[in-house]
């Protein structure tokens, strides 16, 4: 299991790495300032979905990039 330093150096080199310097600034400062409540959004992402629907489509978006 990885630390929580670990975890929050491996997030930030994913999104400098991803955005870029200046957009990744950006999108911290966004979390931040709109209180962003990650397990909140997470149970509203996908409403209707279950389990296996969700599975089904990430096993063909995998087959079929």
């Amino acid at each position: 299991m990885k630390t929580d330093s670990e975890i929050i150096n491996t997030g930030f080199e994913s999104i400098f790495s991803t955005l870029g310097m200046v957009d990744a600034e950006r999108f911290i400062m966004l979390i931040k300032r709109d209180k962003f409540d990650y397990t909140e959004w997470q149970k509203n992402l996908w409403p209707n979905e279950t389990v296996e629907s969700l599975s089904s489509k990430a096993q063909r978006a995998w087959e079929n990039p």
